[in-house]
């Protein structure tokens, strides 16, 4: 069964340009659109604000009045509908596990502040088991240019990005973009060196060389799968956040994993995710672990 690409409306211009996105990047994929909405019955005292099959069927009318804007513009695209009963968070969340990703909007205070991530799409992004495209308003499809990058945070050793890997490269070889690979790495603390790690080190001929050796491993067996998708490696020194947000300028998406874990105040997605979701100038993809 053919799995779409999912987007999250609730009538604000951030989830129509998140849908606007989604179906762009459906016709690139040649996937089927699904355009959702999260709805619970709200009685107020103030207002009629009518009963619940009255909001449902408002509800109804606006993602169909969402969905047919991009049928106009995207006439080939296979476009459905769904209102689901529930709390927005796990009903989104349970919505990303039947998609090749969610796509939601994310409210934005101009290129320097980045996202606003609020807790609804913390949960989101926390509990989903695939990936999750935040997007802000504003966003065009000019910033899908020729020679804008596709950029992903590579950590730790092939498996532990596998994920982040193949997300990126599907989307730049159904963009026709190159992927820009990025690794930090800093100086570990003198007292945490073993034997081990230092005979590795030292074969590696140091610590930047032994980082460029790791990231060109991980990557290989995405380059050997995607040939036709220029690569750039991508290796610096710094923190994994700073140094993905000093490479940002040029991306037309950002990808990065997430380590979601649930604390006594809510979920927590990790701070690299977390850094780049609230500061990044470009859409930005947060993929979960294999």
């Amino acid at each position: 069964m053919t799995r779409p690409i999912t987007a999250g409306v609730d009538g604000t211009d951030e989830s129509h340009a998140a849908l606007a996105w989604a179906a762009r990047e459906a016709v690139r994929r040649g996937l089927p659109l699904r355009v959702v909405h999260a709805w619970r019955f709200q009685p107020h005292e103030a207002i009629d604000a009518g009963d619940a099959d009255s909001q449902a069927g408002w509800v109804r009318k606006a993602v169909t009045e969402a969905a047919r804007t991009v049928t106009e513009r995207h006439p080939e695209l296979d476009v459905t509908t769904d209102v689901l009963e529930g709390g927005p968070a796990d009903t989104l969340a349970a919505a990303a596990a039947d998609a090749e990703m969610l796509v939601l909007g994310s409210r934005g205070h101009g290129r320097v502040v980045g996202f606003l991530l609020g807790s609804v799409g913390q949960q989101v992004i926390a509990g989903a088991t695939g990936p999750v495209v935040l997007v802000r308003a504003g966003d065009e499809p000019a910033a899908e240019a020729a020679g804008r990058e596709v950029v992903v945070g590579q950590q730790g050793d092939p498996d532990d990005s596998a994920a982040v890997l193949r997300f990126a490269f599907e989307t730049a070889a159904a963009r026709g973009a190159t992927v820009r690979a990025v690794r930090a790495w800093t100086l570990p603390p003198v007292f945490s060196y073993s034997p081990a790690s230092l005979k590795l080190l030292d074969e590696a001929g140091g610590l930047e060389p032994y980082e460029k050796k790791a990231l060109a491993a991980a990557v290989q067996p995405w380059r050997d799968r995607f040939p036709d998708v220029p690569v750039v490696e991508h290796v610096e020194m710094g923190s994994a956040g700073q140094v993905l947000l000093d490479v940002a300028g040029q991306a037309q998406l950002m990808v990065v994993g997430r380590r979601a874990r649930r604390t006594a105040v809510g979920a927590r997605i990790g701070s690299v995710a977390h850094g780049v979701l609230h500061h990044a100038g470009c859409p930005v993809a947060v993929v979960p672990p294999a």
